[in-house]
């Protein structure tokens, strides 16, 4: 591999081609070497910017996990719009159908990754916690706005959601769930709030 090259955003170019290995190649295969010679760089520039493999890919979830902000934003502002089920059926299409699913694989994996988020992060599975808390915030929103239930459990629905839709796209390589399906889960988990609303 070349040296001398000057690489714009390294950092960024490291973290996209470890995406595409991962999701190409799953969490075993994400190596340093297999994430320098997808980003066509030499593999000292990866170590000139991270500690060790374990820094980067604490630095990979994490920067995947501050995306997250552009899309609970875009959730919110959908609150007292369309239909509940169909603004969490899109939301859950968009966090599952990225990276999402490959992530949590990846933190599952490695004993030493989930450690060194814990620092970061001392509860829950990075990515996971953050988007539960997403699909909370809307739901705690659209109670105030009376389209589910006053009484709704925010919480243990954000909860069970997230596990619903983190089932429905694991393990599917490159094939994703029909939205149909997506939105019959959604539909069922919500189906008792959004009727007893209207008690």
């Amino acid at each position: 591999m070349p040296t001398g090259i000057a690489i714009r955003d390294a950092r960024e170019q490291l973290f996209d081609a470890a995406e595409r290995v991962l999701l190409r190649d799953g969490p075993s295969a994400l190596t340093s070497r297999a994430v320098t010679t997808e980003a066509g760089c030499a593999k000292g520039v990866l170590h000139r910017h991270f500690a060790d493999f374990d820094a980067f890919l604490a630095g990979l979830v994490l920067d995947r996990v501050g995306r997250l902000g552009g899309q609970a934003a875009a959730l919110r502002e959908s609150a007292g719009t369309g239909t509940v089920a169909g603004n969490l059926t899109l939301a859950l299409t968009d966090l599952f159908g990225t990276v999402a699913v490959a992530i949590v694989g990846l933190v599952i994996s490695r004993d030493d990754l989930r450690a060194r988020l814990r620092q970061a992060r001392p509860t829950g599975v990075p990515l996971l916690a953050e988007a539960t808390a997403m699909i909370a915030s809307y739901l705690a929103t659209e109670r105030e706005f009376g389209r589910i239930a006053a009484d709704a459990d925010v919480d243990t629905l954000a909860l069970t959601l997230i596990g619903a839709g983190h089932l429905l796209f694991a393990d599917r390589k490159g094939t994703p769930p029909e939205n149909g399906a997506v939105h019959t889960v959604v539909a069922t988990v919500l189906a008792d709030v959004v009727q007893r609303r209207l008690l």
